[in-house]
C-alpha cells in the first residue's frame, strides 16, 4: 500500500456503510480522499464513526491502521444520478488536486417493486445510479487518468452477489439485472486498457448481504427477514478493497466474491 501514499482516490456513496469504511481504510493508508455523497453534510461523520466502530472492535482483529501519516479527506456532494454532478466533481478534482490514482464506485440503489409492476421512474432510478452514473464516473476518472498520465491506477465497482445468478425475489430483478451490468462493464473496461496498453486495474467487488442502510432503507424488504439473515459488516468489504489495490503490478484481481458464511441465496 505504500505505493499510493500521498495520492487521490475518490469514493462515491460515501455518507454511510460500506463507502464510509473504504473512504477511512484508504485515508489511514495515506491517500488523499474525495468522499461523494448527495449529503455531504454527513461524511465527516460516517468517516469518523466507520474509524471509531473498527477501533471497539479491534479485538477481532478487523483494524489495521497504517503507519503512513493519514491523508486528508474532501466531502463533495455529488449525486451520481445527475451527469452535470458528476462532469462538475471531477473536474474540481482534476484541477484542485490534479490527478485521480483510484476510483471506488460504490453508490447503489436496491429496488423495490417487482417487474410487473414498477413504475418506470423506479427503473430509471436504479439504472441511472447502478449502471449509468457508474459508468460515467468511470469514463471522467479514466480521462484524468489518462491526461495526467497515471498509467498505474485502479477502478474497484463494488457489485453484489445479485450480479452472478438469477434474482432471488421479483422486487430484486432490475437491481439483480444492473448488477449482471457491472460485471459487463467490469470486463469491457479490462479489455479496454488492454487494447491502449495501460497498467490501470478493473475489480469488481460482489459482497452478500451486508449490514448497511441500502436495505434498512427499503420499505419492502421484511425488518425482521433482514435482522435475521447472516450479514457481512461494512469493514469486510473495505478490506477486500484493500487487498486489490495492494496486489503486485503484474496481479490484477478481476473477481471476489465475499458471502458470510450460512448466507441462503
Amino acid at each position: 500500500m505504500e505505493r499510493w501514499t500521498g495520492r487521490v482516490a475518490v469514493v462515491t456513496g460515501a455518507s454511510s456503510g460500506i463507502g464510509a469504511a473504504i473512504a477511512y481504510h484508504l485515508q489511514d493508508h495515506g491517500l488523499h480522499v474525495v468522499a461523494l455523497a448527495r449529503r455531504q453534510e454527513k461524511v465527516q461523520e460516517a468517516v469518523s464513526n466507520a474509524r471509531e466502530g473498527a477501533k471497539t472492535r479491534n479485538r477481532c482483529n478487523r483494524y489495521h491502521p497504517s503507519k503512513v501519516p493519514a491523508g486528508k479527506l474532501y466531502p463533495r456532494k455529488c449525486d451520481v444520478q445527475k451527469e452535470e454532478d458528476i462532469l462538475a466533481t471531477f473536474k474540481w478534482v482534476a484541477e484542485t488536486l490534479g490527478r485521480v490514482d483510484i476510483l471506488v464506485n460504490n453508490a447503489g440503489v436496491f429496488g423495490e417493486a417487482s417487474v410487473a409492476e414498477c413504475p418506470t421512474e423506479e427503473w430509471t432510478r436504479i439504472l441511472d445510479t447502478n449502471v449509468l452514473g457508474l459508468s460515467i464516473c468511470t469514463r471522467e476518472a479514466v480521462k484524468i487518468m489518462r491526461s495526467k498520465g497515471v498509467n498505474d491506477g485502479h477502478i474497484v465497482h463494488i457489485n453484489g452477489i445479485f450480479g452472478h445468478g438469477p434474482p432471488p425475489s421479483s422486487q430484486a430483478a432490475m437491481a439483480a439485472a444492473s448488477k449482471h451490468a457491472v460485471r459487463a462493464l467490469t470486463e469491457g473496461l479490462r479489455k479496454d486498457f488492454v487494447e491502449h496498453k495501460e497498467n490501470i486495474k478493473i475489480t469488481s467487488v460482489s459482497p452478500g448481504v451486508v449490514n448497511t442502510d441500502i436495505f434498512n432503507t427499503s420499505p419492502r424488504i421484511d425488518a425482521n427477514t433482514y435482522y435475521s439473515l447472516p450479514k457481512l459488516n461494512s469493514e469486510d468489504v473495505a478490506d477486500a478493497v484493500i487487498y486489490a489495490i495492494s496486489t503486485p503490478p503484474h496481479v490484477q484481481i478481476h473477481e471476489i466474491i465475499i458471502k458470510p458464511v450460512g448466507e441462503l441465496f
